[in-house]
């Protein structure tokens, strides 16, 4: 029987504006939310301290509920690369944030966390919203902002993920070369095969 192990997890969908983070507990098997919310920095005007709140907020996370990993949503490649050049950069302070605390960080597509949650990587983000909310038990309204839960299910995916992982990891079997049956020797020559069939030869 697999040892069940309870991790803690870090979520986070960055943004420059609303950036989503959760925080999860784990077994693998069960997912409990411990926070999910958003930091808005609408009313900040300067790019530079936007970065600095994020900064701030994730070290916050960290220091409350010591977690092992984040598990951070990739950008996703649109056609205003301005936009995507601000959401990488909030997306670095994130990763830069946990590392210097000794987190492991994982990354994943957003069609990978919607494949994961929902089954479908086309998935919208209230399926995505629906199906993070149930796995985690929470049994109150949606978000205002579905950023938040876009930050829970990275971090549900990670959770799967590992899970995963543990399993295939403890099942495997030892690499054992497999031996293939004899095959019959080739003959090398006509004259070997007269001499061995001497009854085909008319």
């Amino acid at each position: 029987m697999l040892e069940k192990t309870e991790t803690v997890i870090i979520g986070i969908d960055p943004g420059t504006r609303l950036m989503g983070h959760s925080v999860v507990r784990t077994d693998g098997n069960h997912f409990d939310c411990l926070e999910m919310d958003v930091l808005d920095m609408r009313k900040e005007k300067d790019p530079l301290r936007r970065l600095e709140l994020v900064l701030e907020e994730v070290l916050r996370v960290i220091a409350e509920y010591k977690p092992g990993s984040l598990s951070i949503e990739s950008p996703f490649y649109g056609k205003n690369v301005q936009a995507l050049l601000k959401l990488g950069r909030a997306q670095g302070v994130a990763i830069a944030a946990a590392m210097s605390q000794g987190l492991e960080v994982h990354e994943y597509s957003p069609r990978e966390i919607k494949q994961s949650l929902t089954g479908k990587g086309s998935a919208s983000k209230e399926q995505v919203c629906a199906m993070a909310m149930r796995i985690a038990n929470i049994h109150e309204a949606p978000p205002k902002y579905l950023d938040a839960t876009d930050a829970l299910a990275a971090a549900i995916c990670h959770g799967i993920h590992s899970r995963f992982e543990t399993i295939r990891g403890k099942a495997a079997l030892p690499n054992r070369k497999m031996e293939r049956p004899h095959a019959p020797a080739k003959k090398t020559s006509w004259a070997e095969f007269i001499a061995e069939n001497p009854d085909r030869i008319k």
